[in-house]
Order: C-alpha cells, then structure tokens, then sequence
C-alpha cells in the first residue's frame, strides 16, 4: 500500500506524469493526492518542469504546414479532414518529436533519480565521519584519563609476571587508592583463542572478586577498582568473562602494599 514517504522516495509522481503507472497503481496516487495537499503541490511542481522541459526541447513545425491545414478547413465543410500523404507525413514529425519529448523525460527523471542516490551517498559517509570523529574524540578524553592517572604522585606501580602456566605473560598495574582507579597496560598478554578472555580478580579477605574482563586490543586500560585488595590476579576464563574465578588458571598474581 503506497503511502507519501514511499511516493517521494520511490518516485512515484515522476512515473505518474509519464504515464508509467498501471490503472492499481495511478488510482492508489490519486486517492493520496486528494488528500494531501502538500503531495499535490510537489505533483504540480514536477509538472512544471516537464512542461518546461518540453518547450526547451520542441522543435517548431513548418509554416507551410499550418497553412495547409487552414486551407483544407476552408475548403471542407465536413468536420473530418482526410489525411493526404503529406499530413501523414507531418504527423509522423510530430510523433518523432513526442518521442524525443518522452525518451528526455525519461533522461531526466533517470538524471534527477541518480542525483539523489548519490546525495544519500554522501549524507551516509558524512554519517560515519561524524562517528569516527566522536570515537576518537572520546578515545583521546579516555588516554588523557589515563595518564593523569598514571602520572598521579600517589599511584603505585605493580608488575604481574606469568608462572610456568604462561611464562611469557607480564601485565604492569598502576593503582591509585587516593582516586580509586586501576590502569593496566595489556601489551605484553599473549594473545588467547576465541574461546578464551583474561580476567582479573582482586583478592578482598580470602574472596575473589570480579575487576573486568580484559581487552587486549587496547594497550592501556582502566579496570574496576576494587576497595580493601590484597592482590591483583589475572586469570584465563571462558570468553566474555566468568561470574566466579577458575583458580587452576592463574597465570599471574602480585600482593598490594
């Protein structure tokens, strides 16, 4: 069922000023037309346009042809004129030329359609540059966060180094106790299947409890500060983090002051 949004956007009145539409189609239009002013008005307007576009492109037939029409109507008496080879000739002309008035139409609408597919084109890229922008803009609110965290006269530095589990592991931890943050950098975690997160764990009087799951592909990162830690510890758990610690992988931990 046709509505205005589905008109405008489909160009709908174009096809119904050509004649493009079947009998369903034009009637649906029309009902809409009549009761929407605003729809009637932008018919109008495209009307004028073809019309306009006609006359730029109509070719001016031949004097002699309308002389010889008003001489055959003087001489007739009858309202029929029978067609002699030349009229033939010159209805010919004027079919060519309502040819070429449609085929432009036709250019034009095609013309006028493309126009505005890529006007949405670049309103959708402006769409996403307007995103990066935003990203990046809460990306660099997000790094100077972290550094002035890091860089806190009261922050301590805490470096974790994998066990036989993971030997190669090492995360670097800087807690703020004053601030309540947590920054790790991440850079030196090897990389885990997909199946798999690192998780940390903060050690609060015998209880593990959940500091984030940790994202890799972001050196720096801020974690749940956790009041009362004991230890910071950092644990290989099923994808997108468990609800309570899988202690037999623990690949690195290190004590608070």
């Amino acid at each position: 069922m046709m509505d205005k949004t589905y008109i405008l956007e489909q160009g709908i009145l174009e096809l119904y000023v050509l004649g493009e539409l079947n009998d369903s189609e034009q009637q649906q239009v029309e009902d809409i037309l009549y009761q929407n002013p605003e729809l009637k008005a932008e018919l109008e307007r495209i009307e004028m346009k073809f019309e306009t576009l006609a006359f730029e492109q109509a070719i001016e037939a031949p004097k002699s042809v309308k002389n010889e029409l008003m001489r055959e109507v003087s001489n007739r008496a009858s309202k029929t004129i029978p067609l002699k080879q030349n009229y033939k000739r010159y209805l010919g002309i004027a079919a060519s030329i309502s040819g070429l008035l449609l085929v432009g139409s036709v250019y034009f609408y095609s013309e006028w359609n493309t126009a505005k597919q890529q006007l949405e084109l670049v309103e959708d890229q402006n769409n996403e540059l307007n995103i990066k922008i935003d990203n990046l803009s809460n990306d660099l609110d997000t790094t100077k966060s972290v550094l002035a965290s890091i860089n806190n006269p009261n922050t301590e530095k805490y470096i974790l180094k994998g066990n036989e589990l993971m030997p190669d592991a090492k995360v670097i931890s800087y807690v703020n106790n004053t601030e309540k943050s947590v920054v790790i950098n991440t850079e030196y975690l090897p990389e885990l299947d997909e199946e798999h997160d690192y998780q940390m764990w903060a050690d609060v009087n015998g209880e593990m409890i959940d500091m984030g799951v940790i994202d890799t592909n972001q050196v720096m990162l801020a974690m749940n500060y956790i009041e009362n830690s004991e230890s910071l510890n950092i644990i290989i758990e099923p994808a997108v983090g468990n609800d309570h610690p899988t202690v037999s992988q623990l690949i690195t931990y290190v004590y608070l002051k």
